[in-house]
């Protein structure tokens, strides 16, 4: 039986979902997508949170370029990688990608479609497709400017340069550094952060952030009326104010 190329942990409130490939350093297949597209779908069924990693101190050291070199124009054009990545990023819950090591090419992508980011000091993360006769196409052209701005995303993007944990923090890629040993335990109190919060509450500021700005402030205004309607505002209200008056 082949071995699965992600690696599935489904808890009540988040899922760890963790690329496996460790052979090839976790580089994106035709398989992982298939399976990241069955993760989406069952998460779009059941929102949780998503944590993203990757085995063997790496996220993902890119596409599968083996199988990238076999592609023609009618598979980019299918957009392989930019839907999955895309329903990633659509996800109703927040999504955090632990960084460990090398998120390269497809694997930057992928981390670019994450809502936070967390690194280790041995992350390297950035997009060298032009060196290998491609061009990002996946997400880093639209995502990454709203990242970095458009002319550090230029930059990378130009040159594939790829940036060190340092680098990232500063350019606000990443939202911190930890060590190897604790990435995933700071991925998980950044989820219990936010899974302390009302989830309807957490969906509506994600379907916020991520409307374009002629929706605002009409799209805030609709989501802050539903959830001013809500029982749990009530009920979360009614405790602040009760502690308050101990």
């Amino acid at each position: 039986m082949t071995e699965p190329a992600l690696l599935v942990d489904w808890r009540d409130d988040r899922v760890v979902a963790t690329l496996h490939r460790p052979a090839v350093r976790n580089a994106i297949d035709q398989a992982m997508i298939g399976e990241l597209h069955a993760l989406c779908a069952r998460l779009e069924v059941q929102p949780r949170i998503l944590i993203l990693t990757g085995a063997g101190g790496v996220f993902a050291s890119g596409a599968d370029i083996a199988q990238l070199r076999e592609r023609r124009g009618a598979d980019a054009r299918r957009g392989i990688n930019t839907m999955a990545f895309r329903r990633v990023r659509d996800l109703r819950m927040p999504v955090i990608a632990a960084l460990d090591g090398w998120a390269l090419g497809a694997g930057a992508e992928l981390a670019y479609a994450a809502d936070l980011r967390l690194g280790t000091p041995a992350t390297r993360i950035g997009n060298p497709e032009v060196k290998l006769g491609i061009m990002a196409a996946a997400g880093a052209t639209w995502r990454l400017p709203a990242l970095v701005g458009e002319a550090r995303a230029a930059e990378l993007l130009y040159t594939g340069r790829v940036l060190d944990a340092d680098e990232a923090l500063a350019w606000g890629l990443l939202n911190g550094i930890h060590p190897s040993e604790s990435l995933l335990v700071a991925a998980h109190e950044l989820a219990d952060r936010v899974a302390q919060n009302d989830p309807l509450a957490v969906r509506h500021t994600k379907t916020a952030l991520a409307a374009p700005p002629d929706r605002h402030p009409g799209i805030d205004l609709e989501l802050q009326a539903e959830l001013f309607d809500s029982p749990e505002k009530t009920r979360r209200m009614t405790e602040f104010l009760e502690r308050r008056r101990r």
